[in-house]
């Protein structure tokens, strides 16, 4: 068995976005209001035999075009180094990001900074 890697691999980040697009509720939507027709040419999508015809679902304003800044934002933001990551109970977390929710009184007098997500 390999090595195992330290970080997620890219292509592991491309392949749950990719999923995660082609079951979106905003891509079904836009499909449903275009009636699954090509609102370029007016070609409608078919999976009859022999007339199988696909449309696909455009950003239009491109700035979903380049996948890899996207994924880099993800790397930078998210699964960043494990060394700029902290482990806290969720009350903690909430303190920390400043949202209401009932803290246990063992916890009200901790400092916490006060910034924001």
């Amino acid at each position: 068995m390999g090595k195992r890697l330290e970080t997620t691999p890219r292509g592991k980040v491309r392949s749950a976005l990719r999923l995660l697009w082609m079951r979106s509720r905003e891509r079904a939507r836009a499909l449903k209001n275009a009636k699954y027709t090509c609102s370029r040419c007016g070609r409608k999508q078919s999976k009859a035999k022999g007339k199988e015809q696909k449309v696909e679902v455009h950003h239009k304003s491109g700035q979903i075009g380049n996948w890899e800044k996207v994924i880099d934002l993800i790397f930078a933001e998210l699964l960043c180094d494990p060394e700029m990551l902290e482990v806290v109970c969720p009350e903690c977390h909430d303190i920390e990001h400043g949202k209401d929710r009932p803290v246990n009184d063992d916890f009200k007098d901790l400092p916490f900074g006060s910034e924001t997500e």
